[in-house]
């Protein structure tokens, strides 16, 4: 197998627009969540938005899309270039404004789910493969793998994979809100008062490169392999087991064992069930391990959570440094929480990151420094 590495990273969360300022905010302990009211016929709940209103997806995903090809030093055109954007609501914006007479009908042909991908192409003047997987909320670690695999196989010379969601939408809250799934204070992972979760925009984009053609290139850090699944099991819920299938999976394909695994980012959305069965795997295989959820502070960017949390799992690698679980603070759970105010430098060396969807999807990726 060849060695892939990471040469360019780009994130844009309500923490901050770019990597540097969602890092720092992040270790701050600090939480973009707040109380909003941005639709007139819905109430105010608990939301992470950066601006007055919400934004739409594009945008968010061409700057950090640039940001990450700046951070590899690799000026456009990009000819040779894959491309793999994740999204699990796309252009949902769009097509609500549309249908709720605020937009041309016509514009339909700019709201394709594949637009995204498109536009990333289109930017960085790339002729390579252009994928625009969707895997509910495991989208971004789906997209990361696809990537992989492009590179694995040789279809291309490097990959930009990136992943974005734009979900504060009238049908998107109301969908949550009618499964009993939202927050009505706050995120709070792991916790023995959580309610649930919150919803978040963002978008997080890397460059993926075989270490051998970035040699003398600052890397990140190594993509060692996966772990993927569908249980198949329910149309919102997953399986009790499934995460742990899906991490033995992850270590057999990564040539580790649990030991390794110095911090474990977890997908911690905040839910009962969600963060009941990741912390199960987690006792099971990685009980030293430190962990968290950065949910508390992005909120729950849905299809790009996983590539946001693949981003925050490689600045620990490159700081040595655990980012905090922000909202924890009576944890349900007897797990080796990072908490706010004690992400102290510590060596790491291996760490996970894990998203799940619904309808089953599992996603893990081991990660080396």
């Amino acid at each position: 197998m060849l060695e892939v590495v990471v040469t360019g990273i780009g994130l844009w969360t309500a923490l901050g627009p770019t990597v540097q300022s969602t890092w720092s905010n992040l270790l701050a302990g600090k939480s973009a969540i707040a109380l909003r009211q941005p639709f007139r016929l819905l109430p105010a709940m608990p939301l992470a938005i950066a601006g007055k209103y919400p934004a739409d997806p594009e945008p968010l995903l061409l700057a950090t899309v640039r940001a990450a090809v700046l951070d590899a030093g690799l000026p456009p055109p990009l000819k040779d270039c894959g491309i793999v954007v994740g999204s699990s609501r796309s252009y949902l914006n769009r097509w609500e404004a549309m249908a709720r007479g605020e937009q041309p009908l016509d514009r339909w042909i700019t709201a394709l789910p594949c637009g995204l991908s498109t536009q990333v192409a289109q930017a960085l003047g790339s002729e390579g493969p252009v994928l625009a997987p969707m895997a509910a909320c495991a989208t971004g670690l789906w997209a990361l793998f696809q990537g992989y695999m492009l590179l694995q196989t040789g279809q291309c010379r490097r990959v930009v994979v990136a992943a974005v969601d734009a979900p504060i939408t009238p049908l998107t809250l109301t969908g949550f809100r009618r499964m009993g799934a939202m927050a009505k204070q706050g995120c709070y992972p792991f916790d023995r008062d959580r309610t649930g979760l919150v919803l978040g925009e963002g978008a997080a984009a890397v460059v993926l490169e075989v270490q051998d053609r970035a040699s003398g290139q600052c890397s990140y850090g190594q993509l060692l392999g996966f772990g993927l699944s569908n249980d198949a099991y329910h149309i919102s819920s997953s399986r009790p087991d499934g995460t742990l299938a899906v991490a033995n999976q992850c270590l057999q394909r990564s040539g580790l064992h649990p030991d390794d695994i110095d911090y474990v980012h977890t997908h911690g959305t905040g839910t009962r069930l969600n963060d009941a069965n990741e912390a199960h795997m987690i006792e099971q295989l990685f009980p030293k391990a430190a962990v968290s959820s950065t949910k508390g502070a992005t909120g729950h960017t849905l299809g790009a959570a996983g590539l946001i949390g693949t981003v925050f799992s490689l600045l620990s690698l490159q700081h040595q440094r655990f980012p905090p679980c922000v909202g924890l603070s009576k944890p349900e759970f007897d797990l080796n929480f990072v908490r706010v105010g004690s992400s102290v430098n510590t060596a790491v060396k291996h760490v996970l990151c894990s998203s799940f969807g619904f309808g089953g999807q599992n996603a893990i990726v081991a990660i080396a420094r």
